[in-house]
């Protein structure tokens, strides 16, 4: 592979930036900039704990020399961001309790690389926003911080991720990657660097605010999506009619789009649609269906719950002071990532009704669940109890599949499946 003269900076080690940073490095001088030290620590050991990188392919490009002509120097010293000349920002954008976005850690962001770009570089956004946000929030931060001015001292690119936490199939150079610039001819740079490591192709949008609309109206539909097949198991529950079976024969029909109910977590499609929501109120139109759609999928875990508890009472079963066991904390299935799980939900709403819930998940950290959501996780069989009144499967992990439920189970268990991963003989209902 060839070298360029390109030096890059992907500030942001998480689930987006370090894969991209490990494939740049491969061909480019990478500086990995990150200000979590314990994260730092771990990725220089050589280890990955959000599993988005094979520790060997981390390690292979690893280098402790700011010189090099090659390679990734990870590193919290915003000195060594002075080394390269293309900045790729990709922090995550969060949603405050109210739902409206959170800025602070691309402000936080621009704020750095302000303080270390240079004449006639180059600022690409990935993180995900509502159109018009790049150049309205952050170039003007770049802008002040650098004493550059925007579009001839320095430019800037948007190049939204599509990053699936846990898919070993759908990796950072296998999907196709929506590239745009600040000028035509920045924006062909920016798709020809692209181009260098994303082996699915390219595709070059018109304007910053065309590729920042085209990501936040992916996931938007999605979730619209997901909240139709959400309504249809709560309307299919009242009729007694198995949803997975109605969706089964519905979607023999070649043009059927084939989603799945559920619980609707994680850093994208659980949060990206409020940021289009937000930018729609600003302009003075309510947004109906996507708010709608939002709402319906933060309804599913305290529906769930609710659900349960009813069952349980039809089986006799005391409410207050019983013992339920949640199944998987984190967001989506074999994959680390707790980020936005709304397995919280039903725990919280468990806990509304005084269920002692335990909570197991052979994926997730423990630290991480207790900082994030104050729960003490059980991470092995062992710390199970033999007598719950109701168990939840929220998390379709692989190992639960090996799981025996009639050793967890009291002799007037509820199990809900909320992934319909068991034999529906099995389980007292499924979503």
């Amino acid at each position: 592979m060839t070298h360029s003269e390109d030096k890059i900076a992907i500030i942001g080690l998480g689930y987006v930036g370090l894969p991209l940073a490990v494939e740049f490095a491969k061909q480019f001088f990478v500086v990995g900039f990150d200000i979590n030290k314990q994260r730092i620590s771990e990725l220089n050991s050589g280890l990955d704990k959000t599993l988005e990188v094979d520790n060997d392919n981390l390690k292979s490009v690893l280098t402790t020399d700011l010189n090099a002509s090659k390679g990734l120097y990870i590193t919290d010293d915003v000195e060594a961001l002075k080394a390269t000349n293309i900045y790729i920002i990709t922090v995550p954008t969060p949603t405050d309790a109210l739902n409206k976005p959170v800025f602070t850690p691309l402000i936080k962001a621009s704020e750095t690389v302000g303080k270390a770009m240079s004449k006639n570089d180059i600022v690409i956004y990935e993180s995900t926003v509502y159109p018009g946000a790049t150049e309205d929030i952050c170039v003007p931060i770049l802008a002040e911080v650098s004493g550059l001015t925007y579009n001839k001292d320095f430019f800037a690119g948007y190049s939204p991720e599509r990053i699936n936490p846990g898919d070993k199939h759908h990796t950072v150079t296998k999907i196709l990657k929506v590239t745009s610039g600040s000028t035509p001819e920045i924006a062909k740079k920016v798709n020809d660097l692209y181009l260098k490591v994303i082996t699915a192709g390219t595709h070059l949008a018109p304007s910053i605010k065309v590729a920042e609309a085209a990501k936040v109206i992916e996931n938007s539909q999605r979730d619209i999506n997901i909240a139709f097949v959400n309504e249809l198991s709560k309307i299919f529950r009242l009729l007694e009619i198995d949803t997975k079976a109605v969706l089964e024969a519905a979607g023999t029909k070649w043009n059927f789009l084939k989603f799945s109910p559920g619980l609707v977590g994680g850093h994208c499609i659980g949060v990206d649609p409020y940021y289009l929501a937000q930018k729609a109120i600003e302009s003075g139109y309510n947004p109906e269906i996507i708010l709608a759609g939002r709402k319906m999928n933060d309804s599913m875990g305290s529906y769930v719950a609710t659900e349960t508890v009813k069952m349980m009472i039809n089986k006799g079963a005391t409410i207050k002071g019983s013992n339920a066991l949640v199944l998987g904390i984190t967001f989506k299935e074999n994959c680390p990532d707790i980020r936005n799980s709304r397995v919280i939900d039903i725990i919280e709403e468990f806990q509304s009704y005084h269920v002692n819930v335990d909570v197991y998940d052979p994926w997730a950290s423990k630290e991480e669940v207790k900082h994030e959501y104050d729960i003490d996780l059980k991470s092995s069989m062992s710390e199970l109890k033999s007598d719950y009144d109701a168990i939840i499967l929220a998390v379709s992990h692989n190992e639960f599949l090996e799981l025996s439920l009639d050793k967890l189970k009291s002799d007037k268990s509820v199990i809900f499946d909320v992934k319909s991963l068991l034999p529906q003989d099995t389980v007292d209902a499924r979503l």
